[in-house]
């Protein structure tokens, strides 16, 4: 399935959500590897098979194998640090915060991509998980790096759109039922 067809699944009563996906797929804020990269990473942070699919097959029209391999790392390795680090942000006992992750994130000094990509793609997944310090310590990278705060805006704007579509899709489901 490609995103296209996955469009056509989404409901009316998330046309809206529909509209949102059509603008970010048509948007040139960013070119087409960075995009499709940041696209698919966020479709596997959703955990929706049906979402992922339609983004990976339309990322590999795109994308180099290396690249959808690296927006499967950013999404993989998020999903581990969103959780430590969410849980040391938000715990009572700052003690945790001193104490060493012992997590092994070796991709993101190499991820196979542009380091400003991979953290880009790391900052929207992190969006959907909700971890505050992980979007804090990307977006300081991403900033340190040059990229635009409007590059930095699309990336949550995907992140939020594809999270939706991921969401409306289910909702349909129910209502089906």
């Amino acid at each position: 399935m490609s995103i296209e067809s996955l469009k056509d699944n989404i409901p009316d009563f998330a046309r809206d959500v529909r509209l949102n996906l059509s603008a970010i797929v048509n948007d040139d804020t960013l070119g087409k590897e960075s995009k499709y990269g940041l696209l698919l990473a966020c479709a596997i942070a959703t955990r929706n098979p049906e979402v992922a699919q339609a983004f990976d097959q339309d990322a590999a029209l795109h994308l180099p194998s290396a690249a959808r391999d690296a927006a499967r790392a950013a999404a993989a390795i998020m999903a581990m640090n969103n959780v430590y680090y969410r849980f040391v942000h938000l715990a009572s006992n700052k003690a945790y915060r001193t104490m060493p992750a012992k997590l092994r994130m070796s991709v993101i000094g190499s991820p196979g991509v542009a380091k400003t990509d991979f953290e880009l793609w790391c900052l929207a997944v992190s969006a959907i998980n909700g971890c505050g310090a992980c979007i804090d310590a990307h977006e300081k990278v991403l900033a340190e790096a040059g990229t635009t705060s409007e590059a930095i805006q699309f990336a949550l704007r995907c992140a939020a759109i594809v999270q939706s579509v991921a969401v409306a899709l289910e909702a349909s489901r129910l209502s089906a039922a």
